[in-house]
């Protein structure tokens, strides 16, 4: 349990200071009633399925959400992707070319990227030589100005979990805030930190309808923190960031639970099925473990092997440029076909 923190502390001044924009939906919450005649919102009127405008706090997919993950409606922050979240943090919590954030690299990309964007100094920590977070490094980073850690966990493109005692502590001693990303927490066995929201106040967790979900294409994050969080990112929140359709499509698979968790199981059993015969290609030289719907691999020659597969019509991801990933392509688990193809034309280079 963390105390004595203090979250008004980290908030930019001008954020404090913002009275957020209040649209047509914000001002009459009951925008699904179908006795009611709308003539406020400027919309068009003939009805056509989408002519109306979402509702912009996604009470609907809130509430489902709400009750799969234990957790209450107002810790739920819903995003046009994970990286409007991630955006929405910096933008709240940064001041630009004053503060900065820690990320801990080979990890997601956009973490950098979006620094960059809102001009905020990235202070990369390298993880250790088995993908572990090298908690005395970050600290000795940190300064008063740190205002966000990033921790991918399952890791991309790593695919490993991270140590529970050494996040734990990080959530101890960074007195900013530490944003989990647990985009691929559906395909581990270890436990989503969402159990421990309440215990940290300085806890952000992001999630996706992206990977387990089979929904990348229509944009949904997730992002759950305290009420006291929530409230601020939704101040500065595009009022309609999340679309109709989106929202109805997350809604209908949510009420698949049973069709995902068999989806789920199937990439978890390709996963191990690929593992064992990447084990008997000749130019791997080591697959690291995986809690994910990837596997990172190293080679003898990632540049010649990536090139190669292309050629023969597979596309992967080489991470050979990326710190501690050299000579190291990514696959993705396919289904069973895609999977015997790629060890197939891996036996053939």
């Amino acid at each position: 349990m963390k105390t004595n923190w203090n979250l008004n502390a980290l908030v930019r001044a001008n954020i404090k200071a913002l009275k957020p924009y209040s649209s047509a939906r914000d001002e009459y919450k009951d925008a699904t009633s179908k006795e009611v005649i709308f003539l406020d919102a400027n919309e068009n009127p003939f009805e056509n399925g989408v002519n109306r405008y979402p509702d912009p706090q996604q009470h609907a997919v809130k509430a489902l959400l709400s009750s799969m993950k234990n957790v209450e409606s107002g810790n739920i922050l819903l995003g046009n992707g994970s990286d409007e979240v991630l955006d929405l943090l910096f933008r709240v919590f940064c001041e630009p070319n004053v503060d900065n954030v820690i990320t801990l690299p080979p990890t997601y990309g956009m973490y950098a990227v979006l620094a960059n964007i809102n001009a905020i100094e990235n202070r990369a920590v390298l993880l250790s030589d088995n993908f572990q977070p090298r908690v005395d490094s970050i600290l000795e980073a940190v300064d008063a100005r740190s205002k966000l850690l990033f921790l991918c966990s399952p890791n991309n493109p790593t695919g490993n979990s991270f140590s529970m005692e050494r996040v734990e502590e990080l959530l101890q001693r960074f007195n900013g805030l530490v944003v989990i990303d647990e985009a691929y927490i559906d395909f581990s066995d270890t436990k989503s930190w969402l159990e421990k929201l309440k215990n940290y106040p300085n806890l952000v967790i992001t999630q996706t309808l992206s990977k387990a979900y089979g929904l990348a294409g229509i944009r949904l994050g997730i992002c759950y923190a305290s009420k006291e969080i929530i409230t601020i990112l939704n101040t500065i929140k595009p009022p309609y960031n999340v679309n109709e359709l989106s929202q109805q499509k997350a809604i209908d698979r949510l009420l698949q639970p049973n069709e995902v968790a068999q989806e789920i199981l199937k990439i978890k059993e390709e996963r191990t099925n690929l593992v064992t015969h990447l084990k008997t290609i000749n130019v791997v030289q080591e697959i690291y473990p995986s809690a994910c719907n990837f596997v990172l691999v190293k080679v003898d020659n990632a540049t010649k092997r990536y090139d190669q597969l292309i050629a023969k019509g597979i596309v992967i991801r080489n991470r050979t440029t990326q710190p501690l990933c050299e000579n190291c392509l990514r696959f993705t688990v396919g289904t069973r076909s895609e999977n015997t193809r790629l060890i197939q034309v891996l036996k053939e280079i």
